[in-house]
Formats: C-alpha cells, structure tokens, sequence
C-alpha cells in the first residue's frame, strides 16, 4: 500500500480548509470523497466521448458503449459474479432494492407472505418492503439484535418459516458499523429455499465481497460510498431469478420491438436499464474500482481497522463519551453521544473546528430507538485518514464538553 502522505494526495479535497482550518472529514459513511484518477476519468467522457450508448452508429457513442460494457465487466470481476449479464447498473443502492421490491416482488410476493429484515437496517432496505407489503398484503418480520448490536442469530432462526419468501439483510450497519454474518444469514436461508438480498452499501468499500462464496441472490451497492460518484449503484442478481423477473421501468434500450400491441423486452442485464443510464458514472465507478485494488483490498482492511481500534480507545478515554454498538466486528464507524450535549450542538461545534462528522439518525431510525436514542454522533473512517486526525477529533470533543460546563 502507498504512503499515507501518497494517498492523501490522490484525493484533491483532503487539502481544502474550512473555516481558515484544514478539513477533518469524518463523514465517509455517507459518502466517500474521489480520487483525482476518478475525476479525470468522467471529465475524459465528457471531453472526448460524450455519447448515448448503445444507440449510436457514430464513432463517439462507440467509443462510450464500449467503456461502458468494460465498467460492467469491471464490477462483475471485483464482487466475482459469475456473468456480467448478472450486473444491472443502477442509481445506487437505494435505487437496487426498489428495483428488486417492484419487480422480484411484484412476480413472487402474495398476501400472507412475509420477508425478514433486521432491526439495524438503513430506511432504504426497510421503506421499499414496507411499499411492497401495503401493495400486496405482505407482512415485515424484524430480526431483532443484542445489546452490542449484532444480530441475534437464534432469533433470526425462529422467524424462518414456510410464509418467508425473501431475506433482506445489511452487510454491515451504517448507524453502528455491525458486520452482519451474511454468508451464514445465506445459507441458512437457503436450506429453506429463500433468496437473499444483501445491502452493501457499508461493505463493499471495506474489504474484499465475492457474492459467489455468500451465496446471496441480489446484492446491492453505490458508487459514491466506494470513491465513485453520486447517481450509480449495482444490482447484482443471479441470472436466473433476473431472467424470470419481469422489467420494472419500461423505455429506450430495455426493448427489442415496440408496437402498439407488444413489446419484447431485450436479454439481460438491458432488460432492467430503461432510459439514459448514467454512464459517465458508471464508468468512473470502474476507475474508482480500479484505484483500490491497486492500492489492496487487504491492505485497506487493515489499515481501517487500526484507525478504527485507534479511535474507539481514544473516545472510551472520555469520560463524557457513551459509544453506541459494541459488536465485535466491526467496520471503521463509532457512533456516540455526549452525555448532557445534543448531538447536533456537538457537531456543530466540532464542524467549526474543520470537523465532518455526521448527526442525528443516519436513516437508521428503528436502530438507534432499539436503544432508547433519537439520534448520535456518527465518526466514519477510511483508508485517507490517520491517527493526527483522529487525535484532533478527540481534542475538539474535549473542547465540546469545556464549553457547556
């Protein structure tokens, strides 16, 4: 792995001030910042190849079709699913999971089924089957978790029964940072025929996912939480159930013929990219791709595991300090309160002293009332930031607690 002084200058934001004071930023949670490889790849497209693709006979559109099919190939190789036609580029994760709640659960969900979530989950992987179950007759069941907030597996083993048709599960929570077991959640849920949906928007940036060895029948992710940009994300889904489920947004390149009487939809994965996608995205997203497997997924792992080791010392050396999720596995994010202080006068304070960190519920309201909280202070961490930054966040807490003495 390079030198941090290196990788730092790989990301042009990390140099900004604010408030005449270098930025901290804490907040990669909810999105990553981009290398400069990554910006000058979609500036590239738009300077030298700006086209639609797949529609054009031109040289430009052929240019960016096929940049685009190498984005594609890209992520089927870094998650290691089996073929690309199983890689659907979507809007995000958001985006990937209400394209499996309308489509996979428009062909296979009825009255009196019922899907399982946990209670850590993200809005996100929670409202689309709340939607589905109102437009069907469905009902949600909640896998509850402990007091460190992992999942509680042998209550997850009880809620399994012959009306489940659907495992929805995070790969890791954004509130609290659990790893969730979902190789195992899988299998489980295999044994009994159900597919699984895994939410990979916190995993995917940590480590190494082969959704082949999960086993999962859908995964999803986006692009601005792994050093991509905002407005992608992946649906990946095994080609069988994709081939059987029927397109959820009709338009331009999803068809083969239009008339006024049928259409025939086209093969996968076009069958489920309607319109104009977002392809300049999509392929920054294969260059961020790019940019941390050459710095090493395992190296990145590590690397954030003693920032994050590092910064949980640091706040339990605070008395005034309450961390929220103790699970002992964890992926670099610390959420906290102050006793006495609101978490959003903390971090507007900390915000003045050049510090990002993230308030409130983080879209993960139900977590944080399953311990009796309305919001907390959320410290995100990544392979960019280091220990200096982490020292100064632990001054400026302690600076937040002077003043409201």
């Amino acid at each position: 792995m390079k030198d941090i002084k290196s990788i730092r200058n790989d990301f042009p934001i990390l140099q900004k001030e604010v408030y005449g004071r270098k930025l901290i930023y804490l907040d990669n949670a909810a999105t990553t910042q981009k290398p400069q490889c990554v910006i000058d790849a979609i500036n590239n497209i738009y300077l030298n190849f700006n086209a639609n693709v797949h529609r054009g006979v031109h040289a430009l559109s052929d240019m960016a079709s096929e940049e685009y099919e190498k984005a594609r190939e890209k992520v089927r190789s870094f998650i290691n699913a089996a073929k690309k036609e199983e890689i659907i580029f979507t809007s995000g994760t958001t985006g990937s999971i209400n394209a499996v709640a309308f489509s996979f659960g428009e062909k296979y969900i009825k009255r009196g089924d019922e899907i399982l979530i946990s209670h850590i989950e993200h809005h996100s992987n929670i409202v689309p089957w709340q939607m589905l179950c109102q437009r069907k007759g469905a009902k949600i069941k909640v896998i509850p978790v402990d007091d460190s907030g992992q999942i509680i597996f042998e209550e997850y083993l009880k809620l399994i029964t012959d009306k489940t048709k659907l495992v929805a599960i995070t790969q890791a929570s954004n509130a609290l940072g659990t790893e969730v077991p979902v190789k195992e959640i899988t299998e489980e849920a295999h044994r009994h025929g159900i597919p699984v949906l895994i939410d990979g928007a916190q995993g995917i940036q940590h480590g190494t996912t082969d959704v082949r060895d999960i086993g999962c029948d859908f995964y999803a992710f986006s692009g601005h939480k792994i050093y991509g940009s905002a407005g992608i994300g992946v649906l990946y889904g095994k080609e069988k159930l994709l081939e059987e489920m029927p397109p959820y947004q009709g338009g331009g390149d999803m068809i083969k013929n239009v008339t006024f009487e049928k259409t025939t939809y086209n093969d996968l994965p076009f069958k489920f990219e309607a319109g104009t996608t977002n392809f300049p995205a999509a392929i920054g997203l294969a260059r961020a791709l790019d940019y941390i497997s050459e710095l090493g997924l395992k190296d990145i792992s590590s690397r954030e595991q003693k920032l994050l080791n590092y910064a949980t010392e640091k706040l339990q050396g605070i008395d005034e300090v309450q961390i929220i999720g103790n699970a002992a596995l964890k992926i670099p994010v610390i959420s906290f309160n102050i006793k006495g202080i609101h978490h959003y006068d903390a971090g507007m304070i900390l915000d003045k002293l050049g510090i990002a960190v993230r308030t409130g519920n983080h879209c993960a309201q139900p977590a944080l009332e399953r311990f009796g909280l309305v919001g907390t202070i959320r410290v995100s961490l990544c392979f960019y930031n280091t220990t200096e930054e982490i020292d100064i966040l632990a001054d400026g807490i302690k600076k937040v607690i002077e003043m409201f003495a």
